[in-house]
């Protein structure tokens, strides 16, 4: 493990900065194991000491990684109840060492969660760790982790991509410069997450309109976020993880299901969401009703790449709904989500404290890395790592590579949502197979009135 030390970067406000809303909520809940996500992927056959240097680069290059997260200490005397002041601070690097972590002996994967969990949390100084594990063919896979405070999935992708850009380089040349995959140069810095969270602070306040569909939005979950909406069992409580990853298509039933939604006159996303509106109407679920991730990294007018080679937590959180199977329709569902996710959620949910701690939510994630501006040599087989959590909600990820797309789904550990997410996620799998023409397939089918649009 490469340990790095910081200190305060010189001149820096003693006060620091507000954190992003995300940013507050997620170090609000304290220190906790599994609030980390991590990224492995192969290094060239270069010594430590390089890798290291690349390293430091890497963190030369991101803002964001010279930042940490503090508590406000008045928060501590505030009355039960009240959100917490996160606040942050610039640092600088003043060294870093690699340390042996683990006996030799213990599956690196145990060893990695265990020293992530500890370190890789909301208020680490600094939240990150890079590792090295030599494998007995003499290849080397690094992995990096850090809290979610500092990195989304777009993120670690960035990472990857500039740790290989830089160790691709000669040292003759002093690595001066960062060259991507593609050849093309990359700038020695880009903006920081902290200076993109001081942007959406001076944007103008969301129009009425959208005032006025996330009031509705929440009256219809009684204040509370969308739910799962079959039986999960007690959640009263946090439990253990189920973690279930289903590849769904190959690489040509990805081309059919395309080629399927061309026909209907939308992209995969909103064909996929009719999808899942038939399941929720064959299922007896009503509604589609989910918490819908958006990224918030368009830049504005005139430089609308300014933080897509930014690490750092874009995601802001819309509510996607949809009770039509009609692909149209659920296109105009999609665009709905992401409009409402383009404006800072804070103002927004204020009158509700914030974002509703909700038990049971359920939220869908699409990914499409094929379509990421950032792209990363499929030599180096990139993965994303996972932490081990306890939960009480439903989350789906649609991730879609150049191999195929594969649904991974984590949801509660009881007899209840074994069974009703199960049967959810296959359901969602058999439905997306028939619409690519997979033998034996069969498709989702809800009453014959809602069905009626569903292309076949």
């Amino acid at each position: 493990m490469f340990e790095t030390t910081v200190a305060p970067a010189p001149g820096a406000h003693p006060d620091g900065h507000a954190a992003s809303f995300d940013q507050a909520k997620h170090a609000g809940a304290g220190s906790r194991p599994g609030s980390w996500l991590a990224v492995s992927f192969l290094v060239p056959p270069v010594g430590l000491g390089r890798i290291g240097d690349a390293w430091r680069r890497v963190i030369d290059r991101h803002g964001t990684l010279r930042t940490v997260l503090t508590e406000d200490p008045a928060s501590r005397t505030a009355p039960p109840g009240t959100p917490r002041l996160i606040r942050t601070h610039d640092i600088v690097v003043t060294g870093g060492q690699w340390r042996r972590v683990g006996d030799g002996t213990t599956d690196p994967r145990s060893v990695l969660r265990e020293l992530f969990d500890v370190a890789c949390e909301p208020f680490g100084m600094p939240s990150y760790r890079l590792t090295v594990t030599t494998h007995d063919d003499g290849t080397r896979t690094a992995v990096i982790g850090l809290d979610h405070c500092h990195g989304d999935a777009w993120s670690l992708l960035v990472l990857v991509r500039d740790m290989l850009a830089v160790l691709g380089g000669s040292e003759d040349e002093g690595i001066d410069l960062y060259y991507g995959a593609d050849g093309v140069e990359l700038p020695a810095a880009v903006p920081s997450f902290a200076d993109h969270t001081r942007d959406l602070e001076r944007r103008p306040t969301a129009p009425d309109e959208v005032r006025n569909r996330w009031a509705r939005i929440m009256a219809d979950g009684d204040g509370l976020m969308p739910r799962f909406p079959l039986t999960l069992g007690d959640v009263s409580a946090p439990r253990d993880e189920v973690v279930e990853v289903i590849d769904v298509l190959d690489t040509d039933g990805v081309a059919a299901l395309e080629a399927a939604a061309q026909e209907a006159g939308v992209r995969l996303l909103p064909l996929t969401v009719s999808v899942l509106v038939g399941v929720n109407h064959a299922m007896d679920a009503g509604t589609l009703r989910a918490v819908f991730p958006v990224h918030s990294r368009r830049g504005p007018e005139g430089d609308r790449r300014k933080w897509a080679d930014s690490v750092g937590w874009f995601i802001t959180n819309s509510v996607l709904e949809c009770n039509s199977v009609d692909p149209l329709e659920c296109d105009a569902a999609v665009s709905d989500a992401i409009g409402l996710g383009s404006h800072p959620l804070e103002p927004l949910l204020r009158p509700w404290g914030g974002m509703p701690r909700t038990k049971g939510m359920f939220a869908l994630s699409w990914l499409d890395n094929r379509r990421l501006p950032v792209q990363v040599p499929v030599g180096a087989q990139p993965q994303h790592v996972s932490a081990w959590i306890r939960t009480d909600g439903v989350m789906a990820w649609f991730v879609l590579n150049n191999d195929g797309m594969r649904l991974r789904v984590r949801y509660p550990q009881t007899p209840e949502a074994c069974q009703t997410v199960g049967t959810w996620s296959k359901m969602v799998t058999e439905g997306l197979r028939a619409l690519a023409g997979y033998p034996g397939a069969e498709a989702v089918v809800g009453d014959a009135e809602d069905t009626a649009d569903v292309p076949v």
